[in-house]
């Protein structure tokens, strides 16, 4: 059985952490260096950082605050947010990333997932995809979720899988926020439509739906989650000691 990992995200906004409801209405948390290293500490598999309004303001992210975040935990790291080139992709590696994850950049010009997996490997290369349903359908979101593609989700993300990048992020803009537990259905869809590594996001809201997540769908490699593990209403030491005991194969917590 595969090792189930548990993954904070830090959704930065002008160089602060932040998180809403369905992507919308954010609020501050914290120092994104304080949670990193925080969270680096007690337990997270690996750390999800992105700068949520570098695509909507069509600027570069902000590598100041990354290089810090970096050199500050030892767990590995996915920076996603205005990335649109291979240049981008250059610039997040050197300042310490060790994945890339690209949403928008690969809707404008999908050749971009092709190049970067050739040119970095596919497990370097992760896509980022914003899904809310519309009419029933599954729509790809950009621009942090502001902007409705019209693309049906399930084939592009197979499209983008083809194309090289190993890993997939499934953000339910439905269920963001919102603390009523993982979009089951769209990460099935997901799973079935796909062979790499499939990461949930959007909706827990407690210890049980990881539980839930991991025994209804083994093929989903990881949960990730921000705003129980921001406001301490999970702890991710406690987290994966109720996984164990659900039989649900977890990394073991080192001691601080």
């Amino acid at each position: 059985m595969i090792t189930k990992r548990i993954i904070p995200c830090l959704d930065v906004r002008d160089g602060r952490v932040v998180k809403g409801v369905n992507f919308e209405g954010l609020r501050d948390v914290s120092s994104p260096v304080d949670l990193a290293r925080y969270y680096s500490d007690v337990g997270a598999d690996e750390l999800v950082f992105y700068d949520i309004t570098a695509s909507a303001e069509g600027r570069r992210l902000f590598t100041d605050i990354l290089c810090e975040v970096a050199s500050t935990i030892f767990i590995p790291l996915t920076v996603g947010g205005g990335i649109n080139s291979l240049d981008d992709f250059d610039r997040v590696l050197k300042c310490g990333a060790d994945k890339v994850s690209v949403n928008s950049g690969a809707i404008r010009r999908p050749e971009l997932v092709y190049e970067a997996a050739k040119r970095y490997g596919d497990q370097c290369v992760v896509l980022s995809a914003d899904i809310k349903r519309v009419g029933g359908v599954f729509h790809v979101f950009a621009k942090g979720g502001r902007e409705d593609t019209g693309m049906e989700a399930i084939s592009w993300i197979r499209r983008c899988v083809d194309s090289g990048a190993g890993e997939i992020v499934v953000n339910s803009i439905d269920t963001d926020g919102v603390k009523g537990g993982f979009d089951l259905p769209m990460l099935k869809a997901v799973c079935d439509a796909v062979g790499v590594p499939v990461i949930a996001s959007g909706g827990a809201g407690n210890i049980d739906h990881f539980i839930e997540l991991f025994h209804s769908l083994p093929q989903v490699d990881a949960g990730l989650a921000a705003s129980i593990f921001h406001f301490g209403e999970v702890l991710i030491p406690d987290l994966k000691a109720r996984l164990r005991e659900e039989h649900i194969l977890v990394r073991e917590v080192a001691p601080c």
